[in-house]
């Protein structure tokens, strides 16, 4: 339990956190990859060099301590991390290492003046109750999926059925237990948790469920990424017959049941969850407006199928925007980046919608602003960024 005087100190060093938290967290990264290569697996070393995932640790960090007093307001945030924990497998030892190298960081880039022993005794405090409350949240998960029916804990062989190419870029995998055993359900907009070594080396990731669940097989869809490590050997080098270690599927990110327009808003290879869940709610007979943006026609997956509903389903509408249309024979409905009067024609009229979008960054930054500003009530927006979550 932090005291009173621990919590005072640690919301004093919000300002520190601020201004110079992201090269805090790169150092930590680069202290507990370098010193613990048991832990190299739970990252993915991409985001790494890019600053996502220690930028994403920082506002981790700086949330937490903004409301060290009251963690009620983190809760979506300590619900995705947790997801993404979950789909990653992360166990209660690998804490110790993530907490050692935390203060050693806070010690070392704000130096014994800034960071006295009262300081990293007041954050080892507040380090330890977060991980407690995550190591909680994430057994009840592990023990909920390994009880459920057809579930498992930890990794579990898949064989790959079926191999198909989406698009130029994008190749699904159909992926069926090994042992022939019951298949754990999920729901739509959840992904699974890979394992495989590549180069002698361990990597995991996760990736969305394309297809709602049937009770025989996962459906992945892969984009091949130009030096992604995972993508590239999964197009290069698994094929149909080869097997897969699988965790549980995972990720909040999911469909919701209710009676309202959906509307199901994707940016490149995040049609991969949209499809799921447009594929489950074609079964109701709730309005749908699926709306897909993509570079262009060759790689723009899953088009046949969309267009197929769309002439099947009345109540299905779907629209495409391209950034460059091409010399195509199947046109997109707009060219370009999609603006704010775009979305705006696509939108049912009346905006008491239930919308989901998930993309790139930059498109999700937009299409969140564009919602805001056609009057979509925020409390009816559910979205994902793709890349990583801080791990505590």
């Amino acid at each position: 339990m932090l005291s009173a005087q621990q919590r005072t100190i640690i919301k004093a060093t919000v300002p520190l956190l601020e201004t110079g938290g992201e090269t805090l967290t790169t150092h930590f990264y680069r202290l507990m990859l370098a010193e613990y290569p048991e832990v190299r697996p739970l990252f993915n070393q991409a985001h790494q060099a890019s600053g996502d995932q220690p930028r994403a640790l920082a506002n981790g960090v700086l949330a937490y301590a903004r409301h060290i007093d009251d963690l009620t307001p983190l809760g979506g945030l300590v619900g995705r991390i947790v997801n993404k924990h979950v789909g990653l497998q992360i166990l209660p030892e690998h804490y110790p290492i993530v907490g050692t190298c935390l203060l050693r960081a806070i010690r070392e880039v704000l130096g014994s003046d800034v960071a006295t022993d009262e300081v990293i005794e007041a954050w080892g405090a507040a380090y330890q109750q977060l991980a407690t409350l995550l190591i909680g949240a994430e057994e009840q998960c592990y023990a909920t999926q390994e009880n459920a029916a057809g579930g498992w804990r930890g990794a579990r062989t898949f064989r790959v059925a079926r191999k198909e190419r989406e698009s130029a870029e994008i190749t699904s995998f159909y992926l069926v237990p090994a042992d022939g055993g019951a298949l754990l359900d999920f729901q739509p907009g959840q992904y699974i948790g890979l394992k495989l070594v590549v180069d002698g080396e361990e990597v995991r990731r996760n990736y969305s469920l394309s297809a709602p669940p049937n009770g025989r097989e996962y459906r992945i869809s892969v984009k091949r990424q130009g030096d992604g490590v995972v993508s590239n050997h999964l197009h290069d080098k698994i094929g149909e017959g080869d097997t897969l270690e699988l965790f549980p599927p995972s990720g909040n990110f999911t469909l919701q049941a209710s009676d309202k327009p959906l509307v199901l808003i994707s940016g490149g290879v995040g049609i991969t969850p949209t499809l799921a869940m447009l594929q489950a709610a074609l079964g109701s007979s709730r309005a749908i407006h699926f709306i897909h943006c993509a570079r262009n026609q060759a790689v723009h997956a899953f088009r046949d199928y969309v267009d197929a509903a769309a002439g099947k389903f009345p109540q299905l509408k779907r629209f495409y925007c391209y950034d460059e249309a091409g010399e195509t024979a199947q046109r997109p409905d707009a060219v370009g980046l999609l603006t704010k009067e775009q979305l705006a024609q696509w939108l049912p009229q009346d905006r008491d919608v239930d919308v989901y979008f998930l993309g790139p960054k930059p498109f999700m930054r937009n299409v969140r602003r564009y919602l805001k500003e056609l009057g979509v009530p925020e409390a009816q927006t559910r979205y994902e960024f793709f890349g990583p979550e801080a791990m505590a």
